[in-house]
């Protein structure tokens, strides 16, 4: 039976001349001479695979590699080096909790040309790392696990911060429409109390009894003019009260310039009111003017009403959508309806100096995501927007099909983000805002809700006056996690 060939072995002065362990002495490096050895691969084939066990530590001595990872189904190369002594694979064997980073390797590294390394089993680099290093070994783990629960907490009260600013934001809108009702509704009260009144003095009067159904009509017609009543510039509406007061004037009704901007907002103009004072008694047309102007009035005030619930109805419809109560957390949803739930959830933010355009590709299929997460996405981006444009511009919310992806794009007018920070945009705890106004961690989350999460790809185009992210959520049903 042949012999198993002897692995190839670096001595301990080769080792000495890579920078990772030039400082180690004599009987470590004679450890590494035992336990580690070369291997070879050819241009073209991968080292390591991202997602696979992290079994082993590798240092290159030649050649080049390149590092990609898999972003929405793409290969994405993220660095390229033939630096003698780079290092990649198992780099957190040394940990003792079994994180991902750890147990599994975290990029895919192929050798670009013919490459040589250095190889240790990462169940032997890991415990002698351990061993040779435990002070700068509790360094690292409270660095790496500190910054994870920094991160975190910090992650928990922006998420915090945000559900305030949202609800805050929430409770202004529901506010305005709830007191419009309030205020409908007491008005509305004093009018019906106002036309028993006046309907009690048409019935005492000296009216043919063939008159009081002809009134009730006029007032049904009264009715149907408000609800087709015509939207009427300031000027046309100035003019048309003019000619209304002047006619109600000339028959020597009271008050005719408080009656007359009632009437017109309900669609009555002179010719309709000469038609109806004709069908009653000279002495009661000014008792029959206001009940008409009290119908005209109460008809008004109730479709008030039913615009200020509708109006709460549809907020609390979106704070629901927004939240995604009762659903789970991983369904298949209309992007659409996550878009447009944020966008009424941040309303109060956009003001009176920011236009909202929407250019929906309505023919987009579901998708399978995590309903709740994705508006989270859209409020750090579309928040970020609104900043970026210091209260006027124009944020353009877009959306379509690229191939396997569905494609949300969040444009804006701002001053757009400086080439020199661009790279570190999504880094933790990076920010451009003023002590205070911001942590950070928005476009962090985001890469990690989108990447992570959905496997998809946060991208950004920027210029001044043009900012453009581009999220890419993946086709392909995901499983839930």
């Amino acid at each position: 039976m042949a012999d198993k060939p002897t692995a190839e072995k670096l001595t301990a002065e080769e080792l000495r001349e890579l920078f990772l362990f030039e400082r180690l002495d004599d009987s470590q490096l004679a450890w590494l001479v035992e336990h580690g050895h070369v291997e070879h691969r050819t241009a073209g084939t991968p080292i390591l695979t991202e997602g696979e066990p992290a079994t082993c530590f590798f240092v290159l001595l030649d050649g080049t590699v390149a590092l990609s990872r898999n972003i929405g189904g793409e290969i994405v190369e993220t660095n390229r080096t033939d630096h003698r002594g780079s290092y990649f694979g198992a780099t957190q064997s040394y940990l003792e909790a079994d994180t991902p980073s750890k147990t599994h390797y975290q990029m895919t590294v192929r050798s670009i040309t013919d490459t040589r390394m250095f190889q240790l089993p990462a169940e032997d680099f890991g415990p002698i790392v351990r061993e040779w290093f435990p002070m700068a070994l509790h360094l690292l783990e409270g660095l790496f696990f500190g910054l994870q629960n920094t991160q975190r907490a910090t992650s928990q009260r922006e998420r915090l911060l945000a559900l305030g600013s949202l609800s805050a934001g929430l409770t202004h809108e529901l506010n305005n429409p709830a007191a419009a009702a309030v205020r409908a509704t007491a008005a509305l009260r004093e009018r019906v109390a106002g036309m028993r009144h006046k309907l009690a003095m048409l019935a005492s009067g000296a009216i043919d009894p063939v008159t009081l159904p002809s009134l009730v009509l006029l007032q049904e017609e009264a009715v149907e003019r408000v609800a087709k009543a015509p939207k009427l510039a300031p000027m046309q509406a100035s003019d048309r009260e003019d000619e209304v007061a002047d006619w109600l004037a000339e028959r020597g009704i009271q008050a005719s310039w408080d009656l007359a901007p009632v009437l017109v907002a309900g669609g009555l103009d002179v010719e309709w009111l000469s038609g109806a004072v004709a069908k009653c008694p000279q002495a009661t047309t000014e008792a029959a003017i206001r009940w008409i102007a009290y119908t005209v009035e109460t008809e008004s005030l109730m479709n008030e009403i039913e615009d200020a619930t509708t109006r709460v109805s549809t907020l609390v419809g979106a704070a629901k959508q927004y939240s995604q109560m009762d659903r789970a957390p991983f369904q298949v949803v209309d992007v659409h309806e996550l878009l447009d739930s944020t966008l009424v959830m941040l309303n109060s933010k956009f003001g009176d100096g920011v236009q909202v355009v929407k250019d929906y590709d309505r023919s987009l299929p579901l998708i399978s995501a995590y309903a709740a997460e994705l508006n989270q996405v859209w409020t750090n981006l579309i928040d970020n927007a609104i900043a970026a444009m210091n209260g006027k511009g124009t944020l353009t919310v877009r959306t379509y099909r690229d191939d396997v992806c569905v494609v949300v794009e969040i444009t804006d007018t701002g001053v757009g983000v400086p080439p020199e920070i661009r790279d570190r945009i999504f880094e933790p705890f990076f920010t451009t805002k003023a002590v205070g106004e911001g942590t950070g961690l928005g476009l962090d989350i985001t890469w990690r809700i989108v990447v992570n999460k959905h496997h998809g790809d946060v991208r950004v185009e920027s210029r001044p006056g043009r900012t453009t992210f581009q999220v890419r959520i993946p086709l392909n049903p995901l499983k839930a996690q």
